[in-house]
């Protein structure tokens, strides 16, 4: 038997760079997530105070107006169950600021795939790869297999 996702995945993507955005925003649409996505942490902010619900912020660590670590700290102050994915081109400032990752939370280091961010959205959503759609699937855990 398995559990299903009742509602697809609400997704915040913040990221300065709008190319980035605008791909994160495809990609995780086509994928079955609800998104919103925008360039500034201001922004994101706005959001935020707005109410909206949301399982995953997707961040850029580095922005000028606001770091994704502040905007992590807001996310987790409004959802303190969701999930943030950081995604950066600057591996050594993301451990620098957090020398340690907390559960539900990783890191995609830019240049990233498709494939590579599917797979951590689905980690991070399920606790296992699998496919990012509508209705994720959670496996009950099988019975060890006899020897």
């Amino acid at each position: 038997m398995f559990r299903r996702r009742p509602t697809p995945p609400r997704v915040l993507i913040v990221d300065d760079e709008s190319s980035v955005t605008v791909y994160l925003d495809r990609l995780l649409s086509a994928n079955g997530c609800t998104t919103v996505a925008v360039n500034r942490g201001a922004e994101a902010q706005a959001v935020l105070e707005r109410g909206d619900r949301f399982d995953v912020a997707v961040l850029d660590l580095v922005m000028p107006d606001m770091t994704g670590d502040e905007v992590a700290r807001l996310f987790r102050l409004a959802h303190p169950d969701g999930k943030v994915l950081f995604v950066t081109g600057y591996a050594d400032a993301l451990f620098q600021v957090r020398p340690v990752l907390w559960a539900d939370e990783a890191f995609l280091e830019k240049p990233f795939t498709s494939d590579a961010v599917l797979e951590a959205m689905s980690l991070l959503l399920s606790g296992h790869i699998g496919p990012l759609n509508r209705v994720t699937v959670f496996p009950k855990p099988r019975p060890p297999a006899d020897r």
